[in-house]
């Protein structure tokens, strides 16, 4: 069995709110740890039927790409269910719900009515 090491160091201010994330993976190419303003990690328990989260996001994450954040995320995710269940129907209305929040979060951001 082969193994693959994924690792995250989180740096924290006096508050211990996140400075900075840098993240690498043993089967990456590259060999320098990558940075990142955000991050979401879900582990599924199977004994216990439930999701384990851990979101974290920098000082300096801007409002915007949250949004654009979380837009890439539902589309991963309908990627994902789409090739692990074949749901072909729920994958479609994950992605139309992902472009119906990115236009509704950027007209909020404008300040003009959903």
């Amino acid at each position: 069995m082969n193994k693959s090491t994924i690792s995250v160091d989180i740096f924290l201010d006096a508050q211990k709110l996140p400075e900075q994330i840098e993240w690498s993976a043993s089967d990456s190419p590259k060999e320098q740890k990558q940075k990142a303003k955000a991050m979401c990690l879900a582990f599924w328990d199977g004994a216990e039927k439930a999701a384990l989260r851990i979101d974290l996001w920098t000082k300096d994450m801007m409002v915007d790409e949250m949004g654009d954040f979380y837009y890439q995320m539902l589309m991963t995710m309908a990627d994902t269910l789409l090739r692990a269940t074949k749901q072909e129907d729920l994958s479609e209305e994950m992605k139309k719900f992902a472009r119906q929040f990115s236009e509704t979060f950027r007209k909020n951001l404008t300040g003009q009515q959903p």
